[in-house]
């Protein structure tokens, strides 16, 4: 299944619904998330509707909760399908990490133990999800505050085993990666080059908040030189990468949202003017499908 190069795009947040509606921007694509849009019926769903005639979706969720020793959900995941079979994402993802335990979803992205038995779990589990979604996924590192004494894996090669033994895709948050690279003191171009090439679909772009002894990924501003910087390396490893600014409080003007994807834009231009390099097949594969 190919996976088409989108562009640089913006989290579609209710906010803007009204804007987006009225002056159709000049954005190349929205990721919504998942569970906003699960439910039958609704002005979200309609405005969803509308908005799918105009513009690629992915869908992006966060209590897959593929980490967690729970039976796999499967009325979430009837749920996640039949919203896929209405809007027909470009690709399904969410993150690599568990989000609760006996049912009970603890609304928070945990980190998971990176170890041998860790990953076998989740590899079954990740297979099991693309059978039932007949569709490869994309799985988000997370950002973290604290390790496992039992971890034996660095986090990159933990997730590199589980993208490559489930044959299942990547997507690749920078912000997070800089925030955990400071908060566990390790280097986050070790982890960029560890990633295979071909396993990244997306990468996502955000803000975050210094607390003075560590990082907190807020989303709450703009994204940080530091995480440009690393954007940049990014691209010199990968490529050109489908790119999506995140902004979840404090959310500001459409226009503000814009001009941060431009500058994604404008960065990648630079680096790629004068060359052919490309990871993912072009926007008509998407519509073509």
């Amino acid at each position: 299944m190919p996976f088409p190069f989108l562009g640089y795009g913006i989290g579609l947040r209710t906010k803007h619904y009204g804007y987006i509606l009225s002056q159709s921007p000049q954005v190349d694509w929205f990721e919504i998330i998942s569970e906003n849009y699960m439910v039958p019926g609704g002005r979200p769903l309609w405005v969803l509707d509308q908005i799918r005639e105009r513009y690629p979706l992915v869908m992006h969720g966060v209590s897959l909760s593929i980490g967690s020793s729970d039976p796999l959900n499967k009325g979430y995941l009837k749920s996640l399908k039949n919203l896929a079979q209405r809007i027909h994402p470009a690709w399904i993802s969410d993150h690599l990490c568990w989000t609760g335990v006996d049912g009970h979803n603890a609304h928070d992205l945990l980190p998971l133990p990176y170890t041998e038995e860790a990953a076998k779990h989740l590899i079954k589990r990740v297979r099991e999800v693309q059978d039932y979604l007949e569709r490869p996924i994309l799985l988000e590192n997370v950002s973290s505050y604290m390790t496992f004494s039992s971890s034996t894996l660095t986090e990159w090669d933990f997730l590199k085993l589980v993208a490559e033994e489930s044959d299942c895709f990547i997507l690749l948050d920078i912000n997070n990666i800089y925030v955990s690279s400071i908060n566990h003191s390790f280097d986050p171009l070790e982890y960029i080059q560890a990633i295979p090439r071909e396993r990244v679909i997306q990468f996502h772009l955000a803000g975050h908040s210094n607390k003075g002894s560590y990082l907190l990924d807020t989303h709450d501003h703009s994204v940080k030189p530091s995480v440009w910087s690393l954007y940049r390396k990014a691209l010199d490893r990968f490529g050109k990468v489908s790119t999506l600014i995140e902004w979840d409080e404090r959310i500001p003007a459409f226009s503000k949202l814009l001009s941060l994807a431009d500058k994604a834009r404008n960065i990648t231009d630079q680096i790629y003017a004068r060359s052919s390099k490309h990871t993912t097949p072009p926007l008509e594969a998407y519509f073509g499908t």
